[in-house]
């Protein structure tokens, strides 16, 4: 946990904040203060509020009711340019960098410190990005390209940005989501310096362990409202899940040892493929899976996760290569032939690829199945069958808020997961892919996510995780292989993915040496 924070005088206070959008309260009569020097996180639910209630802090919104001060004076923002006037930063989870440009244009791009004869100063902004980051701790190459940049320093990039306009307070938004554990425990050094240095900052994340490794202060949202901010040191993990979502909730994952057989649910041989400007994207992979095992994918985003997933699908073509489900050769094939082999496939864009959002609940848990016996008469589909049918997948996989005619866009983001798995899961699939199954999720969710993975590997079939969120990897892997720049860079059992071995294989880097006893 960082030190005491330096200052007990409110900076920055948000006073019985309302936000409507139509007939969605957002927000509703939340307070939030921020003192000097502390490190404040702000978690919640997805749909808690906490990003409305953060973007009316940065000028993004105005609120319906309440106040914002700043140094107990009220401040009205039209918009992020007065936040930053007045010293409020934000660094957002998906950094809107330049990535042609150098790290120091992006830094000093929009308040340039030195101009001759209408052109930006080059040299003045290299030689402030070198002294903002040799203050803060923060080196980077003032000529490097971003492009070229990986994310963990594309987000020092971020963070100077805002500091170089001297911001007094920084709003990360979930900073860690595409980190390597070895990143995470860099910003967090970064971020306990900046407090030291009496820079306020609030942290947004989903990860209850790093909260609390880290701030000296946290407040919980729950449908839209703060119910409660406590000090670090009063609360521990499974406190706030219970604040979070109102019910105890179970933080573990519980699962026996896996009993993989023999078969197999899928077999990569040598698979390369290519990205969408035709970079080489997936280079050589191999791996197999096993009925009875959760295989995980670990890797920062980018990585050819995505590229990999969707060869296997079908929804794009390898330039060379093998790819088999449950022995069946698929190379090549359309999705329709790799659900027939005996692939399920869950991806992580669930409105663009998942669902049809506009459509009922009934006919998306029918999609892909309208062919099936049990649901097609020749060519026409049995509706009335489709929708007794929905009505118990509804039931068993607990989809909240959803009717057999309720449109998928109503769903809350767990409960259009939980849709997707319902019908996936529900289908003679001997291969189950799946790609950030809690990415939008709450935490209560997830939980019953990670138990139906668990489930399904224990009624036999052959789970292939692909996950950006560590944690998820090692807690519900029987082993894990790592990617970076398209290759497999490392694989290792269960019992033996320590997130610091991992989180360089992540980076790109050899383990070091486990030292002899």
């Amino acid at each position: 946990m960082a030190g005491a924070a330096s200052d007990d005088a409110e900076l920055l206070g948000l006073h019985g904040i309302t936000r409507q959008f139509g007939a969605l309260v957002a927000v509703r009569d939340a307070s939030f203060t921020l003192r000097r020097g502390e490190i404040h996180a702000l978690v919640g639910e997805n749909g808690a509020g906490k990003s409305t209630l953060m973007n009316i802090a940065y000028g993004i919104h105005r609120p319906d009711a309440g106040a914002l001060r700043l140094d107990g004076r009220p401040i009205v923002l039209d918009s992020p340019a007065d936040a930053l006037r007045l010293g409020i930063g934000m660094v957002p989870q998906h950094f809107k960098l330049a990535p042609s440009f150098t790290v120091a244009e992006n830094i000093v791009v929009g308040a340039e410190p030195g101009v001759r004869w209408g052109r930006l100063d080059r040299a003045a902004g290299a030689r402030r990005t070198v002294e903002l980051g040799r203050r803060f701790g923060l080196e980077l190459d003032p000529e490097a390209r971003v492009r070229d940049l990986p994310v963990g320093l594309q987000q020092r990039v971020e963070i100077l940005k805002a500091l170089h306009r001297q911001v007094r307070v920084l709003i990360l938004d979930e900073p860690t989501a595409v980190l390597t554990p070895q990143e995470t425990r860099e910003l967090f050094t970064t971020m306990a310096a900046l407090a030291d240095a009496g820079t306020a900052i609030i942290f947004i994340t989903h990860k209850l362990r790093e909260v609390l490794a880290v701030s000296h202060r946290i407040s919980v949202m729950r449908h839209g409202e703060v119910v409660g901010t406590l000090p670090n040191r009063e609360v521990t993990p499974e406190h706030l899940a219970r604040m979070m979502v109102g019910r105890s909730v179970l933080l573990r994952v519980s699962k026996t040892a896996a009993r993989p057989r023999e078969s197999e649910a899928l077999r990569i041989t040598d698979l390369h493929a290519q990205g969408e400007r035709g970079e080489v994207a997936v280079h050589g992979v191999s791996l197999v899976v096993r009925p009875g095992e959760i295989v995980g994918i670990a890797g920062v985003q980018g990585n050819g996760q995505d590229e990999l997933v969707e060869t296997i699908a079908g929804f794009r073509r390898p330039s060379a290569g093998r790819v088999e489900v449950a022995g069946t050769d698929v190379t090549g094939a359309d999705p329709r032939a790799a659900r027939r082999a005996g692939l399920a496939y869950v991806p992580a864009d669930r409105p663009r690829v998942g669902l049809s959002p506009a459509s009922a609940v009934w006919e998306n848990l029918s999609l892909g199945r309208h062919r099936e016996p049990a649901l097609a008469c020749g060519p026409l589909l049995r509706i009335r069958a489709a929708r007794r049918r929905a009505a118990e997948l509804i039931r068993s996989f607990d989809v909240r808020g959803a009717g057999v005619d309720t449109p998928a866009s109503a769903l809350s983001g767990g409960n259009q997961q939980k849709l997707v798995l319902a019908r996936e899961l529900s289908r003679d699939a001997r291969l189950i892919v799946v790609e950030q199954p809690s990415q939008g999720v709450d935490i209560g969710a997830i939980e019953a996510i990670h138990r139906l993975l668990v489930q399904m590997r224990d009624e036999g079939r052959g789970v292939l995780l692909v996950s950006a969120d560590l944690d998820e990897i090692l807690a519900l892997s029987d082993r894990v292989l790592v990617m970076f720049r398209g290759s497999i860079a490392g694989e290792l059992d269960a019992a033996d993915a320590d997130p610091e071995i991992v989180g360089r294989l992540m980076a790109g880097l050899v383990p070091e040496p486990t030292p002899a006893h």
